[in-house]
C-alpha cells in the first residue's frame, strides 16, 4: 500500500523527469511550488473552501 510520502516522491520524481537537462534549482523550486498550489485548490474545491467571483468582491466592498 502507497504511503502519502511515497505518493509525493513519486509525484517529485515525476515532475523533475519532465524538466529539461539544464534545469536550474529554481526550475525545480518553481514546478513543486505551482504543483503544491494547485494541490491545495483542488482541495480547498472539493472541501467547499472557496468563494464565487461575487461573494469576494462582496466581502471587499466593490460590489454595486
Amino acid at each position: 500500500m502507497a504511503t502519502k510520502a511515497d505518493t509525493v516522491k513519486a509525484k517529485a520524481r515525476e515532475l523533475i523527469e519532465q524538466l529539461p537537462d539544464n534545469a536550474t534549482w529554481d526550475d525545480v523550486a518553481y514546478e513543486i511550488a505551482v504543483r503544491r498550489s494547485i494541490e491545495r485548490g483542488l482541495a480547498d474545491l472539493d472541501a467547499g473552501r472557496t468563494y464565487t467571483s461575487e461573494a469576494l468582491l462582496e466581502s471587499l466592498g466593490l460590489s454595486e
